[in-house]
């Protein structure tokens, strides 16, 4: 029953993450997101995956705190409770398959691995693609921010 709740927060968080218009909303829903992720990994047997979720979910989210306030433009009018209730609904309708088809729990796979192992040691790519998309962010926002500070310093 936890995985099942673990993904409903994951999906509906991501879903808020996505289409919420303003910026400080939307980069608090994707903390829950990366959150959601280390809860699941711990639940998996990962917990040296959680940590580093958890310490990449930290950065990445203190970046984008900083350059939404400071680049992001502020909305003139406030975002409706019915939108966000219509994203939290749309978030729970595509997490059902997650409730109703859901894996067994076990920490084992088919392979003989376990899931700590499956993924640090088969999907090693993967997570070595999620820190350099980060690292591009965490650029690509740094460049933008010492071009305005340039401009405005002219």
């Amino acid at each position: 029953m936890i995985f099942e709740i673990l993904a409903v927060g994951l999906i509906i968080s991501a879903v808020l993450a996505l289409f919420l218009d303003e910026v400080i909303y939307s980069v608090a829903a994707l903390a829950g997101t990366f959150f959601f992720t280390a809860f699941l990994y711990v639940e998996n047997g990962a917990l040296y995956a959680a940590i580093f979720q958890i310490a990449v979910g930290v950065g990445t989210l203190a970046i984008l705190f900083l350059s939404g306030e400071m680049l992001g433009d502020k909305p003139k009018m406030q975002t409706s409770p019915i939108r966000v209730g219509a994203l939290v609904g749309a978030g729970a309708v595509l997490s059902l398959p997650a409730i109703f088809l859901s894996v067994s729990g076990s920490t084992g796979t088919t392979s003989g691995l376990d899931f700590g192992d499956a993924l640090w040691n088969v999907r090693g790519l993967d997570v070595v693609l999620q820190a350099l998309v980060i690292l591009t962010v965490a650029l690509g926002i740094a460049i933008v921010l010492y071009e305005k500070k340039k401009k405005g310093g002219q």
